[in-house]
């Protein structure tokens, strides 16, 4: 790929990037070969040039956090640290905090829209999926977006992966290679495959 043709990768169309966000927000299927797809497939191909960029060689956090802000679409505050490597497909449906530390090797699908709070913890290997595909498979390459949140000081353990739809409470602990299914409540543990609540954090 020529410089140039890198160039015009990187670029996004503000008005395009925003109907995606919002479509993706009311739960709609993106069905295959739509415009959204399409989008979809764009994006996850400006991403993977993102993260080549930074995922050889040696790069400080300074210039790992200007290339999380463009590949996010947003700034990313000083005091996100991510540890590489760090894959995305997408890249542009991730918001970050602040004081959030996210350890080697996490992979984020984001398309369905991955919101992680001030504080939060995300250990090594831990997968974010927002997008499901249906039992049905004449329709099985349309997706189904539903966004992740991970709340205020949530911390994440090793190997863990998190579905579509889920929202990890405000304090909350996932132990690490859970598999979470469905909301953990604010201040608890949750540890399994599904994953089930097992402590209460007192305060």
């Amino acid at each position: 790929m020529t410089p140039k043709e890198q160039t015009k990768l990187r670029q996004v169309d503000p008005t395009e990037l925003a109907h995606f966000r919002r479509y993706v927000q009311t739960g709609q299927l993106i069905k295959h070969g739509s415009p959204e797809m399409a989008m979809s497939a764009k994006m996850t191909a400006r991403a993977n040039l993102i993260l080549a960029e930074i995922s050889t060689g040696y790069h400080d956090h300074q210039e790992i956090q200007a290339a999380l802000s463009e590949l996010t679409c947003r700034p990313v505050d000083s005091t996100v640290t991510v540890i590489l490597p760090f894959t995305t497909d997408f890249g542009a449906n991730i918001k970050f905090g602040k004081h959030i530390y996210v350890n080697a090797g996490v992979a984020m699908q984001d398309q369905g829209g991955i919101t992680i709070d001030d504080g939060a913890l995300i250990g090594h290997h831990v997968v974010l999926a927002t997008l499901n595909h249906g039992l049905d498979a004449a329709h099985r390459h349309d997706l189904i977006p539903a966004p992740i949140h991970i709340c205020k000081n949530a911390w994440i353990g090793a190997n863990t992966t998190i579905l579509q739809g889920v929202t990890v409470g405000e304090n909350s602990v996932v132990a690490a290679g859970a598999v979470v299914t469905k909301d953990v409540p604010a201040n608890t543990v949750v540890a399994g495959v599904p994953a089930r609540v097992i402590k209460q954090i007192e305060n």
